[in-house]
């Protein structure tokens, strides 16, 4: 029958990956570590920064502002400067982020209701963390100049502004990383242990016994893209217990929509897998072709950047990128319960990179058997 041989081939790929306790471990050890790890050093956020001021003023306005910034959780040091020069080769030689250069007149300034000079250096190689650094250090000084009396008289007049964050109204980093975390590893495992499989095949010379076998082309591939599923499949939930009850991420939406897509979004990946091993004829091309892809899906999805900040010209090859959909997904469920529609919208794509993956898979595999 057509699925004892099925089911024969799946137990053989499930015990050529975890046989081996090397395997076993590497499969296990190192995505749970990556998970505990990169949720805690993987974050756009700027903290422990140093700066140096130099202050030009002797009024109390200048010190205020030093003692703003100095009580700032945000900055773990100031250091005092006495000239434009010692500014200038701390910046220059990355010992801070950012320079205060508070005016000779900015008390006299800031009292009066008028412009004050004071200036902000930040290091542009670090552009990312030098624009939220300024941010910061821009409240910190609205906050002074809000309290002196010219000030407050302003801000009688001024309409309040009330900030309120939707889904994640702390701004907790972890509720945004660890999401992006359980689908950039899904990838990393589900490609890599699939793009190694008919690679490791042809380099154990059993390639041609599997073309001869009994088994037809799609029992083949079920055979080859089932057993990486279930690993996906098994690491996905321990992720997801991890962000639930370690990382106290919210699970708002449903489980089912959850896994339901995670299933196509790995047979997407396992796809991608297949043909990068199917094109390969040893493991370590198979593991540069997983790699070439993988990088690029990374940027391209949407993980640390949004799609619509990219050229024009760059956004249609996003469309290929199954990582790209399944952001949205894992985190709609996760932090504000997406609907089923949005879930299904995102979930067709995954479904057709799928089948345009494992149909070309399969055309390279009746190729070998010509």
């Amino acid at each position: 029958m057509w699925w004892i041989r099925l089911k024969a081939l799946i137990v053989k790929e499930l015990l050529a990956v975890l046989r081996d306790p090397k395997s076993r471990l590497i499969l296990i050890g190192p995505p749970i570590i990556q998970l505990v790890v990169f949720s805690y050093a993987a974050t756009l956020e700027v903290k422990n920064v140093d700066i140096m001021v130099l202050n030009r003023d002797g009024g109390h306005w200048g010190q205020e502002l030093i003692y703003r910034i100095d009580g700032a959780p945000t900055f773990r040091s100031i250091t005092h400067a006495e000239d434009p020069a010692t500014v200038g080769d701390a910046i220059d030689r990355q010992r801070v982020i950012a320079a205060v250069q508070i005016g000779p007149s900015f008390s006299r300034d800031i009292e009066a209701g008028r412009p004050a000079d004071i200036q902000i250096i930040l290091d542009g190689r670090r552009s990312n963390a030098s624009q939220l650094v300024a941010g910061y250090l821009n409240q910190i000084i609205a906050g002074v100049a809000a309290d002196t009396p010219a000030g407050g008289r302003a801000a009688s007049t001024e309409i309040g502004v009330v900030p309120r964050n939707w889904f994640n109204a702390n701004l907790i980093f972890q509720w945004f990383m660890v999401p992006n975390l359980i689908a950039s590893i899904a990838l990393l495992i589900g490609l890599i242990v699939t793009a190694l499989s008919i690679a490791r095949e042809r380099e154990l010379g059993t390639f041609d016994q599997l073309m001869v076998s009994p088994l037809r082309t799609h029992e083949i591939l079920i055979g080859k893209l089932t057993p990486p599923m279930m690993i996906g499949m098994f690491h996905m939930t321990i992720y997801i217990l991890a962000a639930v009850f370690i990382f106290g991420v919210p699970l708002r939406g449903s489980l089912l929509l959850l896994y339901g897509s995670a299933i196509v979004y790995l047979a997407a990946v396992v796809g991608l897998g297949l043909f990068i091993s199917a094109l390969s004829m040893t493991q370590q091309q198979a593991i540069l072709g997983a790699f070439l892809f993988m990088v690029p899906a990374m940027l391209l999805s949407g993980f640390a950047t949004p799609i619509e900040n990219m050229p024009n010209w760059l956004q249609p090859v996003t469309l290929v990128n199954p990582l790209r959909y399944f952001l949205v997904i894992v985190k709609g469920v996760f932090l504000r319960d997406i609907p089923a529609s949005e879930v299904l919208a995102n979930t067709i794509p995954l479904a057709l990179i799928a089948i345009v993956t494992l149909t070309a898979a399969s055309w390279l595999f009746r190729r070998r058997l010509e």
